[in-house]
């Protein structure tokens, strides 16, 4: 609930979140796998759980850790989410973790490199033999996009960083931005950007639906196995929608992501998980719980146990963790 999605969680409090947007995730896959006939609760598992391994203070933090943890292995958050299900999770008396079946696993990791699939065993043979993931895992990956690219304007207009000029010429938000006036002419700007944003959504996951089921019909797919021998996703969105879904994630990295208030944000933030990384890497007792088994000498595996302890830290809590151990 309170780390970063764009905006980091003291800049104001009705911005999405790490939690909001897993639960805006998971509406719109589940949608979409009850119309394809999917595995609506393995849908919803993936969804609520792809992003637990994001770090404080979003991307920004993530890339700040990866960069403390370069020599130790890197950090990267699909992998990271896997490892909290996997291992850091202490629910039960006979085993780490939360024993997942594989395809929940298998769609919470999107993403992986050959080096790390290599110590993955059967989760990460996919990735190496360039095998398709489910239908399920590969709809939440592209609910994940939609998600995003639509709440984000909406935060980015809320937070006056962008405006109705700029947004009407990408099509996808032109398009409908002037249905809506046209319907509405005297709507007021917040019920107007809802009811956009409501439409853009609806346009691109009926899109969604009805490209996805006509890629199944095509391709004559009866089973998982042959959902796998396909050289490119199944679940996807037809060329028009896609390009016109593509230039709207452009236009928000390069007008909302890249914005000099969100890029000074992302300065400050990155400096502070750094601090905490090199304070904590250079004095354990600063850390809670210091497993005893960890040998201070085997200095990969302490850094291992830092960077789980920072990328588990909400922003409020690594914003005054930084206050007291750096000062």
């Amino acid at each position: 609930m309170y780390k970063t999605q764009v905006f980091v969680n003291h800049e104001g409090d009705l911005y999405r979140t790490r939690l909001t947007h897993s639960l805006e995730v998971s509406q719109i896959a589940r949608t979409a796998a009850l119309a394809l006939g999917l595995n609506e609760p393995l849908v919803e598992a993936i969804s609520l759980a792809h992003d637990l391994g994001h770090t404080p203070f979003g991307h920004a933090g993530q890339d700040a850790l990866n960069e403390c943890m370069r020599d130790y292995g890197g950090f990267e958050h699909n992998l990271q989410s896997l490892r909290v299900v996997d291992e850091l999770e202490a629910k039960y008396a006979d085993f780490a973790g939360l024993n997942l079946m594989y395809e929940t696993r298998e769609g919470i990791l999107k993403h992986c490199s050959a080096r790390n699939a290599r110590e993955l065993g059967e989760l990460g043979k996919r990735f190496l033999e360039r095998r398709q993931p489910s239908l399920e895992a590969q709809l939440v990956n592209i609910a994940d996009a939609i998600a995003y690219n639509n709440h984000d304007v909406d935060d980015g207009c809320r937070a006056g960083l962008l405006g109705f000029d700029q947004l009407g010429r990408q099509p996808l938000f032109g398009e409908h931005y002037e249905a809506v006036k046209r319907q509405y002419p005297e709507l007021e700007d917040r019920r107007l950007i809802y009811e956009v944003i409501r439409r853009m959504i609806g346009h691109v996951v009926t899109d969604l639906i009805a490209s996805t089921e006509a890629r199944i019909r095509e391709l004559g797919l009866r089973s998982i196995d042959d959902v796998r021998r396909q050289d490119r996703p199944v679940v996807a969105l037809s060329d028009a929608v896609f390009e016109a879904h593509s230039g709207l994630k452009k236009f928000l990295r390069e007008n909302l992501y890249r914005h000099e208030k969100v890029s000074l944000m992302n300065e400050r933030t990155r400096a502070m998980v750094t601090s905490l990384f090199d304070a904590y890497m250079s004095d354990t007792s600063l850390l809670p719980q210091w497993p005893a088994r960890s040998a201070e000498a085997d200095v990969a595996a302490r850094a291992r146990f830092v960077a789980d302890y920072i990328a588990g830290m909400t922003d409020r809590f690594a914003i005054s963790e930084y206050q007291r151990v750096a000062g």
